[in-house]
């Protein structure tokens, strides 16, 4: 490593304060000291780098373009700390806002790829995830342009995408791959009920936390499927080949949020079996394939799948879209059966589905300011016949229309088949009542007067 390189790039950089700079190079004079006793050979470039690196003032990342020679570290008021990877638009780096000292993430548009239709398209795609906010997507921040460098800047997800996650820890559960797709269908939900679709579901736009917390990402590449005027994609076959659906290959200019759907089926089926539907070949191979061919049944490749599990599957990757699952709230109502306690989701967004068991019912307190007869009734009467609950009514439901019994008490007329409660049937409970309540008020002397009730009831 050139010494005036490194240690002449730090200072160019700005990266690192003055005062917290003069402490390292104390630090710096301190190791060389003792190092010297030992007769080590380490360079003073690779004992600055190891102290830096110690002192938090500097990343890996950084560390590496610095030997480099590279200074330029700031985009507007954020500082890059460490690459991403290659995002749908350009190239993605992880930086911290200067400042307010969080963490997010910025995607820059290349130089080389800046011309006035990229740039267009650009400026969309920040215009587009600007319009989303939704627990489940990943939010846009901020955007900006230093120089001739155009960024948009979205939330930080720390841990790795869905692919990454699958390439690493093999095949996921049932239960494990419920909780991620679930998300991002409800994220997709979010999305098409703005009108967008998303048109590159897959593995690597899916981003897990290391606490399963699942967001989709390059939304700003979707369309809008009612109006494709402005879109620069419009016709274009948009998607990955791993998981592009029928109609994306036939009918790309009406493509619509069903589409989304087929793709997020190939991509639980590669969550739980390690593999594309249609995996090897090239890419008219896989076009090819998508339209009229079969993907090997998953438990092929995760024997430990229940049949269930795989027919969602098989109804999110059905050829015909009018086939197809609908709508990602029902998916995503659908794998919530499978879903761990375990993974946090967001309550305004996660809604109980028709799939799952419901929980017990809660009945609501009578009120303390009602008599206290009807306190102490029963509120409901079980029909011996068929079981419904009937309630105590003004009137009862014969054929569609109300029969008013005592019209002074008005009010809703009451469901089908309730049953009238007439004085007779209700007189000894409100002998015992009467009772009760007197029992309670008058001292024990006067306790004659409770059993004056009970008579003056049975009568």
């Amino acid at each position: 490593m050139d010494e005036s390189i490194f240690k002449n790039a730090v200072i160019a950089s700005g990266l690192i304060p003055k005062d917290r700079w003069d402490y390292c190079l104390r630090l710096l004079r301190h190791r060389q000291q003792s190092m010297a006793s030992k007769q080590s050979s380490v360079s003073e470039d690779q004992l600055l780098r190891d102290i830096l690196l110690e002192q938090g003032a500097i990343t890996e990342y950084q560390a590496i373009q610095l030997a480099d020679g590279k200074t330029k570290f700031r985009l507007g008021p954020y500082v890059i700390t460490d690459f991403i990877g290659q995002g749908g638009m350009g190239q993605v780096f992880k930086a911290v806002h200067q400042v307010m000292g969080r963490e997010c993430a910025v995607k820059v548009l290349p130089l080389h790829r800046v011309n006035p239709e990229t740039l267009s398209g650009f400026i969309r795609e920040i215009r587009m995830q600007a319009k989303l906010d939704c627990p489940y997507l990943v939010r846009a921040h901020d955007a900006g342009q230093d120089g001739s460098v155009h960024y948009l800047v979205t939330e930080y997800v720390p841990g790795m995408d869905l692919r990454k996650l699958v390439k690493s820890q093999g095949p996921l559960s049932e239960d494990h791959a419920a909780g991620i797709i679930m998300q991002a269908a409800l994220g997709l939900s979010y999305a098409h009920k703005q009108g967008m679709v998303h048109r590159d579901v897959k593995p690597g736009n899916i981003l897990v936390t290391p606490d399963s917390i699942a967001k989709v990402s390059d939304v700003g590449l979707a369309g809008f499927a009612a109006d494709l005027t402005d879109d620069p994609l419009a016709g274009k076959i948009v998607g990955t080949p791993d998981y592009l659906s029928p109609e994306q290959i036939q009918t790309p200019l009406s493509v619509d949020s069903v589409s989304d759907i087929y793709s997020l089926g190939c991509t639980l089926y590669y969550a739980v079996t390690g593999k594309a539907p249609f995996p090897g070949g090239d890419t008219a191979s896989k076009i090819r394939r998508h339209l009229e061919a079969t993907p090997l049944h998953p438990r092929n490749f995760n024997p430990n799948l229940s049949e269930e599990f795989v027919e969602i599957i098989a109804e999110m990757m059905e050829k015909d879209s009018k086939k197809r699952v609908q709508t990602c709230d029902e998916i995503a109502a659908r794998l919530e059966v499978w879903v761990a306690n375990s993974i946090p989701l967001a309550p305004s967004m996660a809604t109980r589905g028709p799939w799952l068991a419901p929980p017990p019912p809660v009945v609501d307190p009578p009120s303390m300011e009602a008599p206290i007869e009807d306190r102490l009734a029963p509120t409901s009467i079980s029909s011996p016949d068929t079981g419904a609950m009937r309630s105590p009514a003004v009137g009862t439901w014969e054929g569609g229309s109300l029969t008013n019994v005592g019209e002074s008490q008005g009010g809703m007329p009451p469901p089908p088949n309730t049953e009238l409660i007439t004085p007779a049937k209700s007189r000894i409970s409100r002998g015992m009542l009467i009772a009760l309540t007197i029992a309670i008020v008058l001292p024990p002397s006067l306790l004659i007067g409770a059993i004056l009730g009970y008579l003056i009831g049975l009568r």
